[in-house]
């Protein structure tokens, strides 16, 4: 029970910051709700283009918190590491199609190249996982058949087979040439 509660917590603490992590700055000063979705899957790549806020990153991390909410009511596993792989494979598609876009990527502490957005995001990803592993789950149901009740010896079958009933079957060889 222990398990499932600490999990459920990372869960949750985990779920926040992903969907907390596009109202951070993720590249130069461009925050995370500002890139569309279908940028990450067109052949167009990263714009300039403002996105409206449900078509933004917020979507996919917003389906990844619910995800997680999910797991913890149904104490799933597998839900609460899906939530974080869908969490981190976004940040992950972003990141190659900013890096293609801005001809790579950069590390800088006075706002520019990548922002504390994109930390969010892989922070929340590996919390989700890490939330997985601790949780225990659902306890397993074993199943036991009840024992039958005693009742009436089945009838003799009327058609044994060859021969009489009481005779052992396949018949002894016979003598006989």
């Amino acid at each position: 029970m222990f398990r499932n509660a600490f999990g459920s917590l990372l869960g949750l603490i985990a779920a926040a910051a992903a969907v907390w992590s596009p109202f951070r700055a993720w590249y130069d000063g461009r925050h995370g709700r500002d890139y569309r979705v279908q940028e990450l899957f067109t052949t167009a790549g990263i714009t300039d283009h403002d996105a409206a806020l449900f078509a933004s990153l917020l979507l996919p991390f917003l389906v990844a918190a619910v995800l997680a909410l999910a797991a913890i009511v149904l104490r799933s596993r597998p839900l609460m590491a899906l939530a974080g792989i869908v969490v981190l494979g976004f940040a992950v598609l972003w990141m190659v199609r900013q890096g293609q876009a801005a001809d790579g990527l950069s590390v800088g502490g006075d706002g520019e190249g990548l922002g504390d957005g994109v930390a969010n995001a892989f922070g929340a990803g590996a919390l989700l996982l890490i939330a997985a592993a601790v949780m225990r789950g659902r306890p397993r149901r074993v199943r036991t058949v009840p024992p039958a009740e005693p009742g009436p010896a089945p009838a003799a079958d009327p058609h044994p087979g060859p021969g009489r009933a009481d005779e052992p079957w396949p018949p002894p060889p016979s003598d006989r040439p």
